[in-house]
């Protein structure tokens, strides 16, 4: 590209930007929504206030992504140990899965695919947010059966298929701690990793 070119734009890491979208998808993006409803009109402004203020812009994304918690939190960050030592959602309770699959349930999301699944032979399996809820509390309760519950490691040593993203989400649900085993390790690998 020409230097003269005003589409030439650096990104702020050295690397040259590739692709922008259009004006119409600019319009119609999740970012523009946002920027609309908090009264900023430029990107770069939003930008500059996200870097300048995190705990503003980390509190607006929780928001509006509508990240729910059991206790709210009292602040958003905790910097105080210095940036690399961020304390984030202080004082706050919540579980990823209730935002990923249970606040969905009774709404017409729970008919949406929340998960979709290709076969390396060609074969699909769809998982709507209801078929998905189900699956991960059936094996959630599992789980809890055999007396795992919070703060437990759970070894999870499986290829990648739909009952994987169930049983992480199960696992994360009942409060466990995640071991992902990979099949490349050895039998002592995978013993050490679970001793």
């Amino acid at each position: 590209m020409s230097k003269n070119n005003s589409s030439d734009k650096i990104f702020p890491f050295g690397q040259e930007i590739v692709w922008q979208p259009n004006p119409q998808w600019m319009a119609q993006s999740n970012i523009q929504k946002l920027m609309n409803s908090l009264g900023i009109d430029s990107y770069d402004s939003f930008y500059q206030k996200s870097v300048e203020d995190i705990a503003w812009f980390w509190d607006v994304v929780m928001k509006d992504l509508d990240i729910e918690f059991y206790e709210p939190y009292s602040r958003i960050v905790d910097l105080s140990r210095g940036i690399q030592f961020p304390e984030w959602c202080v004082g706050g309770k919540m579980n990823i899965v209730h935002n990923c699959l249970d606040k969905w349930q009774h709404t017409t999301t729970q008919n949406r695919v929340a998960l979709r699944w290709e076969g390396e032979e060609g074969s699909v399996r769809l998982f709507t947010y209801g078929d998905l809820y189900r699956e991960v509390n059936r094996c959630a309760n599992a789980l809890r059966e055999l007396g795992l519950g919070k703060g437990d490691a759970i070894g999870l040593y499986m290829p990648m298929i739909p009952e994987l993203a169930i049983a992480f989400l199960a696992i994360v649900k009942i409060g466990g701690i995640l071991l992902p085993l990979f099949s490349g390790y050895g039998p002592s690998a995978i013993s050490t990793r679970l001793a």
